[in-house]
């Protein structure tokens, strides 16, 4: 049977309410009757699309950049931290900031465009790289490694980031972030009409999910009684 919905998700890697709204999404698909007529596609956005690659700060805490950055205290960003992970714990998450390495994200997002039908395997993979295990996710080594854990050919994976692949599709999603005025993420929408944005609890998802398959709505809306949640922007999260 062909797939009778499509749900865009627009995420950054780094991001740490992302990754707490694409377990809590998983939640709601999985319990959700028609998930077997469910596509998801993975799109992405980068918080920083000039962030400096880790080799240019080496040694530097995810902590101690942001605090530098924003012109926090450190203690203060740290509390943030704890917070978030203690969120995240909820999910079956294990944050570990004090590992988190400071990266640029384009490659990696390249290498999820690059799996292809396997781009949403990455996207998991990639994610608790950089959050549980405080793997490099601009370091190209790492980067294959990951990929071949996820039983990508290596050969074919080192051309590909050799190569300027998946650069086009990057910029090519983040260009329709931009265009759907989307400025913060994770940033969920399905069939272009009905979207959800930040990390939302299972309930508003499985809403989504249900409202999303009757007639088609004239118009893009947003989810009716979703409230704010915990997303990242430009600024921050």
């Amino acid at each position: 049977m062909s797939n009778a919905l499509t749900v865009e998700i627009w995420s950054d890697i780094a991001c740490p309410w992302c990754y707490i709204g694409k377990r809590r999404f998983a939640a709601a698909l999985e319990r959700f009757p028609r998930r077997d007529e469910v596509q998801v596609i993975w799109r992405s956005f980068e918080l920083d699309p000039t962030a400096e690659h880790s080799h240019e700060h080496p040694g530097m805490t995810e902590a101690q950049l942001l605090s530098e950055r924003k012109g926090l205290p450190e203690d203060q960003v740290r509390q943030m931290f704890a917070q978030v992970t203690q969120v995240a714990a909820g999910e079956g998450l294990v944050y570990d900031f004090d590992r988190v390495v400071p990266a640029n994200t384009f490659d990696a997002h390249r290498l999820v465009h690059i799996a292809g039908d396997r781009g949403a395997e990455l996207v998991e993979r990639l994610m608790s790289a950089h959050f549980e295990h405080g793997r490099v996710l601009d370091d190209t080594d790492e980067l294959l490694a990951i990929a071949t854990e996820a039983g990508l050919d290596a050969g074919t994976v080192r051309a590909a980031l050799a190569s300027d692949e998946g650069a086009g599709a990057v910029r090519a999603d983040e260009a329709e972030a931009q265009a759907l005025g989307v400025n913060g993420v994770p940033f969920f929408v399905a069939d272009r009409r009905i979207a959800v944005s930040g990390a939302q609890p299972v309930e508003v998802f499985t809403q989504l999910l249900d409202q999303a398959f009757p007639a088609p709505t004239p118009s893009f809306i947003t989810v009716p009684g979703a409230d704010s949640a915990e997303a990242c922007g430009p600024d921050g999260c």
